[in-house]
């Protein structure tokens, strides 16, 4: 199988499993569908099981195929990374880490550990994917990211990566700090804590703005609203946006209920103010997921260091 196995096998398999389609990955590899299917089927014939599912729907990797699929990265990138020094001769390396995150990670404790890495090494270049936790996962699979600060996903789609548990992520709710809910004495200060607690059906009498249908947060959401026999509202907005939601917070009496670390930054500048809502804490568990066997390289490593210090 060694000395049959080759390059072109190892790159096919490795676009197969970035991309949902046959298709989609003839395209990024500038070749026809069937010269695709025929190096996949090459590649499956010389590992003697199936790697891939092809279906109407898509592809999907068996079991297998994730497995074979950090094996694969890893020779591909090796040979990116020897080709780049050969024709990079004499041009200095600037060092570089791609690192995925939640949307709800991404603007507070991703960004205060890029802040800290920043004082560190100036020089070093950082890229930022943020994305759903399943695309993530995919993404680290595929060798487009170092490392992702994500949730843990089902046993099934957790093979070849591990997962190293940062904090568990509760709920805050919170308002711009003029808003008649704090302003009225239902605040809980910067940072959530004291102040009149507030019963969950006053937040109703304002628009809410709330984590996407079928995310996590969302779920948590839900499940607080259901506790206290109440239906979401019509007249809300949903979204995974940090930003957009932080604006209309900022910028109306809307009541934005949203994963803490979200918002942890703007409750301790006074940004935002801290409602005293009995929401549900400590629900969601929020890691590091790495590749099983394959050590960080040093930036990522430094980077992974300083989440764990501020986590």
């Amino acid at each position: 199988m060694l000395d049959r196995i080759r390059l072109r096998h190892l790159t096919c398999f490795v676009v197969v499993a970035r991309e949902p389609t046959l298709a989609r990955a003839a395209e990024r590899l500038h070749l026809s569908q069937p010269a695709v299917s025929k190096t996949l089927s090459e590649l499956e014939d010389l590992a003697g099981r199936r790697l891939v599912e092809r279906g109407r729907a898509g592809t999907r990797l068996t079991p297998a195929g994730e497995q074979f699929l950090t094996h694969a990265v890893d020779v591909t990138r090796a040979m990116e990374t020897a080709a780049t020094a050969l024709t990079g001769a004499g041009t200095p390396s600037v060092p570089a880490v791609h690192v995925g995150a939640l949307p709800t990670a991404a603007g507070a404790l991703l960004a205060q550990a890029i802040a800290q890495l920043r004082q560190r090494r100036p020089h070093a270049q950082v890229a930022v994917r943020t994305d759903h936790n399943a695309e993530l996962l995919t993404a680290l699979k595929a060798g487009e990211i170092d490392f992702a600060l994500a949730r843990m996903a089902e046993p099934a789609t957790m093979q070849g990566v591990s997962f190293e548990l940062l904090y568990a992520e509760s709920l805050a709710v919170v308002v711009q700090p003029r808003h008649p809910l704090a302003v009225g004495g239902g605040g809980g200060g910067g940072a959530g804590g004291g102040g009149r607690s507030l019963s969950p059906r006053a937040l109703l009498d304002y628009p809410l703005v709330i984590p996407g249908a079928g995310t996590a947060p969302r779920h948590q959401v839900d499940g607080f609203f259901e506790a206290h026999g109440l239906a979401l509202p019509g007249g809300r907005t949903e979204t995974q946006d940090a930003s957009v939601a932080r604006a209309l917070t900022l910028l109306s009496e809307a009541v934005w209920i949203t994963p803490r670390h979200a918002v942890q930054l703007d409750l301790d500048r006074g940004w935002l103010h801290g409602l005293s809502v009995a929401v549900p804490g400590g629900a969601e568990p929020v890691g590091l997921l790495a590749r099983s066997g394959a050590a960080p390289g040093e930036l990522a490593a430094q980077l992974m260091e300083i989440l764990r210090v501020l986590a």
